[in-house]
């Protein structure tokens, strides 16, 4: 996809934004780069880890086998329309189908993923000359719980870049040293990265409720809107973090960036 004035290029793989350069600077962290083995993922219906507790999660439909950040990423997108500056793509599930997990058996001892209520999710890339919208829609039964998060990777050019928030300022050392459970930005609808090299990035969202900052190394960072922080329950509480769907939900995260060569 490109912007109407041609300066913006977004690549999307089977869903996946794997690349959005702005003037021939990229933004987002590359696969096969240290750190991070993926650009982007989404995590739902599940946030966070639960192989502490057997895989398993409780709904009000008993208990759901999920690995980490839930059942979504062991699909696959199907394409809806594609034209020159949007796209949109699909997955549709089946209540209790019985999906494979692709980390089993080398990184999960859980082989078989399954969720007991019907969805379909629906995301939308729109791209303007001013900034990557995207666009999550979830069809549903209703009361069906859900938690939503959005995990994109972001290239790092400067190691004193920073974080700002309205009211805040965090390193990129700040992020490192929160570890594994990532940095939370509570009630934050929006994170500025500044001092990046070339670029400004602005991450702005709606329907989402927190942000949380993830790293483990210096040349990359996980902005990550959330509906819910599964670190501040234990494992086994996970499913206290949970929404209760109205049956179509909507969740939206503006990527703008700005060169500040210009």
């Amino acid at each position: 996809m490109h912007s109407p004035d041609k300066k913006t290029i977004v690549t999307i793989d089977n869903g996946e934004l794997i690349s959005y350069q702005v003037d021939g600077t990229e933004v987002m962290h590359q696969k096969g780069d240290l750190g991070w083995g993926n650009t982007e993922i989404e995590m739902f219906p599940t946030i966070g880890s639960t192989k502490e507790n057997q895989f398993s999660v409780q709904t009000p439909r008993g208990e759901a086998k999920l690995d980490q950040h839930g059942i979504l990423r062991v699909m696959d997108y199907l394409p809806i329309t594609i034209e020159k500056s949007s796209a949109c793509f699909h997955k549709k599930y089946i209540a209790n189908t019985q999906l494979s997990n692709h980390k089993f058996p080398n990184k999960s001892t859980q082989q078989w993923l399954n969720w007991p209520y019907d969805f379909e999710f629906i995301k939308t890339f729109e791209l303007s000359n001013e900034a990557l919208k995207i666009i999550f829609e979830i069809k549903s039964e209703k009361n069906m719980p859900l938690m939503l998060g959005f995990h994109p990777a972001f290239k790092i050019y400067d190691q004193n870049v920073k974080m700002k928030t309205t009211d805040r300022h965090i390193s990129l050392d700040a992020v490192l040293k929160a570890g594994a459970p990532a940095f939370l930005l509570e009630n934050c609808k929006e994170v500025v990265l500044t001092n990046n090299g070339n670029l400004t990035v602005t991450i702005n969202t709606n329907g989402f409720r927190h942000i949380m900052l993830w790293s483990e190394v210096t040349n990359m960072v996980c902005i990550e809107p959330i509906t819910f922080y599964p670190a501040s329950v234990s494992v086994d509480k996970l499913h206290t973090g949970f929404d209760y769907s109205s049956g179509y939900e909507k969740y939206e995260v503006v990527i703008s960036v700005k060169s500040n060569s210009n």
